[in-house]
């Protein structure tokens, strides 16, 4: 379970400033790599789509990674928002444990 406050480090900051920043790589360029338009490139570097599996193992085979590193990104960011939403936190607590619910 995440525990901390702050918030983790989101897919697009990592791709910009870890991949993209150090490689030189254009978001033109990284969207031909990958095989897809630049606007989906786009969406990721300003965290305006998620990580799906089929993006996380295209990002893997462009970056010579896994497709867990991506999907783990994503997963914390996820539940860190979920564990963060008032609605979320509300709907979450509505549930019980089947021991209780009996």
């Amino acid at each position: 379970m995440l525990t901390t406050k702050r918030k983790p480090v989101t897919v697009g900051e990592i791709l910009v400033e870890e991949f993209m920043e150090p490689m030189n790589l254009t978001q033109a360029a990284l969207a031909d790599a990958m095989g897809v338009q630049r606007k989906h490139v786009n969406e990721l570097c300003n965290d305006r789509r998620s990580v799906t599996a089929p993006t996380a193992l295209i990002l893997a085979r462009v970056f010579g990674n896994s497709p867990d590193f991506w999907l783990n990104i994503q997963r914390r960011n996820d539940l860190w928002t979920a564990m963060h939403d008032p609605r979320e936190i509300e709907r979450i607590e509505r549930a019980r444990p089947l021991h209780d619910a009996a």
